[in-house]
């Protein structure tokens, strides 16, 4: 058995084991077992790239009755359009029903799943996952909270099931390695991330294509609404005891105005954060249904998964979010005194 030199921390052997054996007891074929992968609710470059690397390697083992899946509107964002792997994509009305193996992806709780969270009846649910708050809701969890991205337990669980990286396995890793990193950029970016990312890259791909596929194509409306939600964000100096919060919003109506889909709203807390008053940056999109999605990130001086937490969301101490209710200025507030009553 292979493995890797930067297998993440704080998934036990014997959780390894368990997994390579649910994998490895799989029937294979057509009338073998149903394999029904799931990833969360609004899926990013991480859990989208994870899963479907994930679902390209039991391909390779003989596994052909395998579903990948989401909840909510089935809609990928466009830069994930062309990931390898996407055919085997089905809206969540479309997931097996009773599949033998349940495999979830950069999942924290069962409420990222939504009505998926079904599912986890299955006779055995592996979690892959990298965050902290993880509730570890499988029979068995991969759960590294060390890891910079959860394709970083995909990989190491490859490894122990002896598959190899091909191209199209590797571009989906690689996407989703790059998107958590912030494009390598971010704090947890160790020496085993630019490991694992030369290994990606050595089997023949793009790493600049990528990039600009992936971050750096924007649509021109797309452009225009951030002008909009940025010229609207507030900074507040005193908050998070003294270490400063900026804020923003966007809602549907500037989506609606500028002919925008949703996923042009995930770049907006890059700019947000770059703000030098301010160690946490929040950045709250409205939902269809009139929630919000509040994305929160730190510096380095604050936990905001304490926070996000608290609010029934969860992540990481630098990256984490919440669903949030009221106006805008309300779930700011919310944000504040959290922050304060963690840090006074």
């Amino acid at each position: 058995m292979t493995t890797t030199s930067g297998a993440p921390g704080g998934v036990t052997e014997a959780e390894w084991s368990a997994a390579v054996e649910a994998v490895r007891g799989l029937t294979p074929g057509p009338d073998g077992d149903e394999v029904q992968l799931i990833c969360h609710v609004n899926p990013d470059g991480d859990a989208l790239g994870s899963m479907l690397g994930f679902a390209l390697a039991l391909r390779t083992l003989g596994i052909t009755r395998l579903r990948a899946t989401f909840p909510g509107d089935f809609e990928l964002p466009t830069p994930y359009q062309d990931l390898p792997g996407t055919d085997l994509l089905v809206p969540e009305e479309g997931a097996y029903r009773a599949p033998q193996l349940v495999m979830t992806f950069d999942v924290a709780a069962e409420s990222r799943l939504g009505d998926l969270a079904a599912l986890l009846r299955a006779p055995c649910v592996v979690v892959l996952d990298h965050h902290a708050s993880n509730t570890r809701f499988g029979q068995v969890n991969l759960v590294a909270p060390r890891a910079a991205a959860t394709s970083v337990v995909v990989e190491a669980l490859l490894s122990r099931l002896d598959v190899p990286l091909d191209a199209a396995i590797a571009e989906c890793l690689y996407v989703a390695l790059a998107t958590d990193t912030g494009s390598f950029k971010f704090d947890m970016t160790t020496p085993q991330v630019h490991e694992l990312a030369a290994r990606l890259i050595a089997t023949g791909l793009s790493p600049g294509d990528i990039s600009r596929r992936i971050f750096d194509t924007r649509p021109f409306d797309a452009m225009k609404l951030s002008g909009d939600v940025l010229e609207r964000a507030q900074l507040d100096p005193e908050a998070a005891a003294g270490k400063g919060m900026v804020w923003t919003y966007a809602t549907q109506a500037d989506l609606a105005r500028h002919h925008q889909r949703p996923y042009v709203l995930d770049t907006l807390i890059d700019p947000i954060r770059s703000v030098a008053e301010a160690d946490v940056a929040v950045v709250i999109k409205e939902a269809p249904d009139g929630s919000w999605a509040v994305s929160l990130r730190s510096k380095g001086a604050v936990d905001v998964s304490q926070v996000a937490v608290a609010l029934g969301g969860g992540g990481h101490r630098l990256a984490a979010g919440f669903t949030g209710h009221g106006t805008p200025a309300e779930v700011a507030a919310t944000v504040k005194a959290l922050l304060d009553a963690h840090l006074i």
